[in-house]
């Protein structure tokens, strides 16, 4: 492969998954009486992206889109956000996938609309890994919905992180479960555990580890994981902020950040993984690296949308 086809630099991450555009309604209440939106731009792993580009951090992010108007949207904010796009092949066939937003503002769940069935994304497979590209990165992120949207995608997720891994770099894993793209509960089990094997540092939500491993206490859901070779579980507790151990046996609970008012709940765990990911790769210790996350976290519920209070590194302050 010619060097006019490597990234600018090594780049720090690089992540894998389905970007969307995504109309939020402005007015709150049902969807099918919204008659104006706010067009944006979704998907857990481009969250993940964004957040890590805004503190710095030079991010790849492969992916397809389609030869549409949403596809073109997408670029355009992924130069925006200054991520390296040169691995998001534009696919004739297929179109890019949307998705429509309720507004909220009480700090309920949004009720989400998703028309991503046969998108370009979904049709990623192994022919989308470009060694020279991954190699050029020295940290792999993945979630479990890349992993949802086909088998091919997940023959992707699958190859990289054993490529990855191969090469020495190191992974991180977010369970984030789509259970309405898998086949079955067992098939989503059994494939997103076999993802988090390959990781260096799992991040599942306290509800997604009972799924996951069966365990309910946080310390079981950790050693479910450490158990297979993985050297950090953290664990997101909701309220109680977040709960972590390591293969040396290092546990703790870091606590969560107060906010006066939750606008968005959509993308917090993308930003807790932002936190955790930026500061572990910058060599801070993992309680540190956890309490990061908790703020970024913090931040991206007080925004609607689903990266818009992602932060800056100026704007993160001290964290």
């Amino acid at each position: 492969m010619s060097n006019q086809n490597q990234p600018q630099g090594t780049l720090d991450v690089v992540t894998i998954g389905e970007a969307m555009a995504m109309f939020v309604a402005r007015e709150t209440g049902d969807l099918a009486a919204a008659e104006t939106f706010t067009k944006r731009i979704a998907g857990a792993e481009l969250n993940v992206a964004i957040g890590l580009a805004r503190l710095g951090l030079k991010v790849g992010w492969v992916s397809r889109v389609g030869d549409d108007a949403f596809g073109r949207f997408v670029h355009q904010q992924l130069e925006k956000e200054g991520i390296d796009h040169q691995r998001v092949t534009t696919d004739k066939r297929y179109p890019t996938g949307f998705q429509l937003k309720s507004k909220v503002e009480d700090g309920s769940d949004p009720m989400v609309e998703y028309f991503r069935k046969g998108s370009a994304a979904s049709h990623l497979s192994v022919e989308d890994f470009d060694r020279d590209y991954f190699g050029a990165a020295r940290h792999l992120h993945l979630s479990g919905v890349a992993a949802a949207l086909s088998a091919s995608s997940l023959a992707l997720l699958n190859h990289t992180a054993q490529e990855m891994r191969a090469m020495g770099k190191t992974l991180s894993f977010d369970p984030n479960l789509r259970p309405v793209l898998w086949p079955s509960e067992q098939e989503m089990v059994k494939q997103l555990n076999q993802l988090a094997s390959y990781a260096d540092w799992v991040l599942p939500g306290e509800k997604e580890g009972l799924i996951l491993t069966g365990y309910r206490q946080p310390e079981a859901i950790a050693d479910f994981y450490l158990d297979k070779g993985v050297k950090a579980v953290i664990i997101k507790t909701g309220g109680d902020g977040a709960w972590y151990k390591t293969a040396t046996g290092d546990k703790g609970q870091v606590a969560a950040i107060r906010v006066e008012k939750v606008v968005d709940t959509v993308g917090a765990g993308d930003g807790f993984a932002v936190g955790v990911i930026s500061a572990l790769l910058e060599g801070k210790p993992l309680p540190q690296a956890i309490r990061r996350g908790n703020k970024i976290g913090s931040l991206a519920i007080q925004a609607i949308g689903d990266s818009e209070g992602l932060p800056t590194r100026a704007e993160l302050g001290d964290y």
